[in-house]
């Protein structure tokens, strides 16, 4: 799941909804994650997420019950876990305007 500003989700609508390179990224992307795709979530999509310039991306881990907010910060992901009743901190609901 991703958020996305009005104007990303206006220009999605004429094509695949794929983030390229040269775009704005998302204000936050959420990946849930699964069994099988536990791997890629925990793993691939770190990098994947910082070559996109993502700011912020969560995993969401109902396996173990955590959720997991990376913040890129030079290039690199800084993350912090919440378990069971924490409340999350995220940077992202300064930069929503929907929050």
């Amino acid at each position: 799941m991703a958020v996305i500003t009005k104007e990303q989700w206006r220009e999605l609508q004429q094509r695949e909804a794929v983030i390229r390179l040269n775009e704005s990224p998302p204000v936050l992307v959420v990946e849930v994650v699964s069994e099988s795709t536990k791997r890629t979530d925990y793993r691939a999509k770190r990098a994947e997420y910082s070559v996109l310039n993502i700011s912020e991306y969560w995993i969401v881990d109902p396996l173990v019950k955590t959720v997991t907010v990376l913040t890129l910060a030079d290039g690199w992901y800084e993350e912090q876990v919440f378990v069971k009743s924490e409340a999350i901190i995220s940077d992202t609901t300064d930069a929503c305007p929907y929050a």
